[in-house]
C-alpha cells in the first residue's frame, strides 16, 4: 500500500521531489511519484487522484502552482503544497497555493521545502501508526 503520493506538474521539479523522497525513505514510508500538469493533463491528474490509495498527497508546483489546489478539489485526503521557485523566487507559487477558496484547503510549506512536506505527511500518518510516531519522536530528538 502506498502511504504518500508525490505529484508534480513537471519532471523539472524532480530535484524538489527528491527532498521529500529522501525523508520518506528514511522513515520507511511507502510512496509513489507521478508527473501530471494541472493545465496540460487535467484528466490525468484527476485519474491519478481518484485511483490513489495514498493517505496523504504532496503536490509540487511552480509558477501558477494550480496543481495542489486541483488535486484537493478531487479528494478529501490531506494535500500538502510545495511551491517551487520557478519564477519570482517562488512567491507566485506560494501565494497560489495558500490562497485556496473556502472548502478546498491545501496545507503549504515553504518554497522548495519538500522535506518539510514529507515530515508533515509523516505527522499525519503518525496519528494512526505508533511505529511512525516513535520514529518521528526519535528523529526530532536527534535534531537537538
Amino acid at each position: 500500500m502506498i502511504e504518500v503520493l508525490i505529484i508534480m506538474g513537471s519532471s523539472s521539479d524532480m530535484d524538489v521531489a527528491k527532498k521529500a523522497e529522501n525523508i520518506l525513505k528514511e522513515f520507511k514510508i511507502s510512496y509513489k511519484i507521478e508527473v501530471a500538469s494541472a493545465h496540460r493533463n487535467p484528466k490525468k491528474v484527476k485519474e491519478i487522484i481518484e485511483n490513489t490509495e495514498a493517505e496523504v498527497i504532496i503536490g509540487i508546483a511552480g509558477l501558477a502552482a494550480a496543481l495542489p489546489g486541483v488535486v484537493a478539489s478531487h479528494t478529501i485526503k490531506p494535500v500538502i503544497g510545495v511551491p517551487v521557485a520557478a519564477s519570482l523566487s517562488g512567491l507566485d507559487a506560494l501565494l497560489s497555493i495558500v490562497q485556496m477558496p473556502k472548502g478546498i484547503p491545501v496545507a503549504c510549506v515553504g518554497i522548495g521545502r519538500a522535506d518539510n512536506a514529507a515530515l508533515l505527511a509523516i505527522e499525519i500518518l503518525s496519528l494512526k501508526n505508533k511505529g511512525i510516531a516513535d520514529r518521528l519522536v526519535n528523529y526530532r530528538k536527534a535534531m537537538s
